[in-house]
């Protein structure tokens, strides 16, 4: 008889052919455990994804409950179901003012496709303008966004009208024209390896979007939730996009995504033709209810107020000749090493000593850590000693 490992190679689709293959048995907190008891200190969160921490007892409690009730009903938009109604409250209630419409997707990438339709409905225009080195997912709409094409390049064509400019550059910004529906980026660029807005850059932005009439499309996958040290990151560069992503760490750990905007440009997705957008398990009542209970934790508990005190503690430990750079948003971290197969190596080397870690899209000498919001001061000192010694480890 197949071990799961086995299985595993046998019948689940690949993403890549180095696959870490934890066998993972049970989680909790920030820690995963394997088949053998082993504990694994999980300094990833499933990408940004359990910012409470692995089965937090709210978020668990939220599905048990919802469970109880009903699970799928009908397509999104067509029944009062009270998960959505009252997370998309929720949510309304701690964003601006004219981003009060939310439409549920299930993950980030159909967040980011939700958002690409409603950008040319609005508009009437089709040329899309994304960032370099910027990931928006996977899907052929939004991966038409990626630059470099690595990724993409074996799946063309993709779509077509499609211009890229450098985050942070100035100059580019030229580039966004009366031809422009809208511009998309993320407030902080995650995989290009922690990249922070400067020099006043989307306030720049958000002005040249305004004066060509295209929309500001801001994607806060990643850096929503608290990651960054506010709820939503665009609140600390003084500007408010016309549609806002959400997904990753918005389910506390079971999928779901949003594109969220005001009411008068959402209601161009229901007429002309009716049904412009539509999903059928998208705002899943147990998502949603999961989604409501990720929330109201963050509203109600010190948990983003401790992050940017973690941040500053992080960085204080991560200090060693063979660190060129740690770059970081809250604990949104990337720490720079010489090269990939140095970073490769201490990413193993971490992994055989209990830390997860991983690197990024688009750089490939950063070790990504992104750890749930809710890691100890413990166990921040036990991460940082065990990524020190796996560097010492692997240049000896």
């Amino acid at each position: 008889m197949p071990n799961q490992r086995q299985l595993f190679l046998r019948h689940l689709a690949p993403t890549s052919d180095i696959p870490l293959l934890l066998e993972i048995e049970r989680a909790e907190g920030a820690f995963l455990y394997d088949t053998n008891g082993k504990p694994y200190l999980d300094l990833i969160a499933g990408i940004s994804v359990s910012c409470l921490g692995h089965r937090h007892p709210a978020v668990v409690e939220a599905v048990k409950a919802q469970l109880d009730k009903y699970l799928h009903t009908l397509v999104y938009g067509e029944y009062v179901l009270s998960p959505q109604v009252n997370l998309a409250r929720l949510l309304a209630e701690h964003l601006p003012p004219a981003l009060d419409s939310v439409y549920f997707t299930n993950s980030g990438t159909e967040a980011t496709e939700g958002a690409m339709k409603l950008a040319k409905r609005c508009t009437g225009r089709t040329e899309i303008i994304a960032c370099r080195e910027a990931y928006h997912g996977s899907t052929q709409g939004a991966a038409s966004l990626m630059s470099p094409t690595f990724f993409t390049q074996a799946y063309f064509p993709l779509l077509p009208g499609i211009r890229h400019i450098d985050f942070n550059s100035e100059e580019d910004l030229e580039k966004i024209s009366a031809k422009t529906a809208c511009v998309i980026l993320e407030t902080v660029q995650a995989e290009a390896g922690v990249r922070l807005p400067a020099n006043d850059f989307l306030i720049k932005l958000r002005q040249r979007c305004t004066d060509v009439g295209a929309l500001l499309v801001l994607d806060e996958i990643q850096a929503g939730y608290g990651r960054t040290g506010t709820l939503w990151a665009f609140s600390q560069y003084g500007i408010v996009p016309d549609v806002l992503l959400l997904a990753k760490g918005m389910g506390g750990g079971m999928p779901i995504g949003a594109f969220v905007a005001g009411k008068d440009k959402m209601q161009a997705l229901s007429v002309d033709p009716p049904l412009g957008h539509i999903t059928t398990f998208g705002g899943h009542p147990v998502c949603c209810a999961a989604g409501l209970a990720t929330l109201e934790v963050l509203l109600q508990e010190d948990i983003i107020g401790q992050v940017k005190r973690k941040e500053r503690l992080f960085r204080s430990l991560l200090v060693h000749p063979a660190i060129q750079a740690v770059r970081s948003a809250g604990l949104l971290m990337a720490v720079e090493l010489s090269d990939f197969h140095t970073l490769r190596r201490v990413i193993l080397e971490c992994l055989e000593n209990g830390v997860v870690t991983d690197w990024f899209l688009f750089n490939d000498r950063c070790l990504r850590i992104a750890p749930p919001l809710t890691i100890s001061d413990g166990e921040i000192e036990l991460a940082c000693a065990a990524i020190l010694k796996a560097i010492d480890l692997v240049l000896a």
